[in-house]
């Protein structure tokens, strides 16, 4: 077994990873449940808002990446 070495990881890039994933699972598990729940609108709209902080995400990495 191996350890990872995160000395590299700053705190800043740490917690908006953190936070960025609490938000990104549970909208898209949420939208999958909406849509067995034949509830099609409202499992689309969170499903492509999940996305949407995706993309959000991915921009704020590029930033604070350099």
């Amino acid at each position: 077994m191996t350890y990872v070495d995160t000395s590299d990881i700053s705190a800043k890039i740490f917690i908006t990873v953190l936070l960025l994933l609490l938000i990104i699972a549970p909208l898209i598990s949420l939208g999958v449940l909406r849509l067995f729940q034949s509830r099609k609108k409202s499992g689309f709209m969170l499903i492509s808002s999940g996305i949407a902080v995706y993309a959000v995400f991915q921009i704020v990495m590029s930033f604070t990446h350099t």
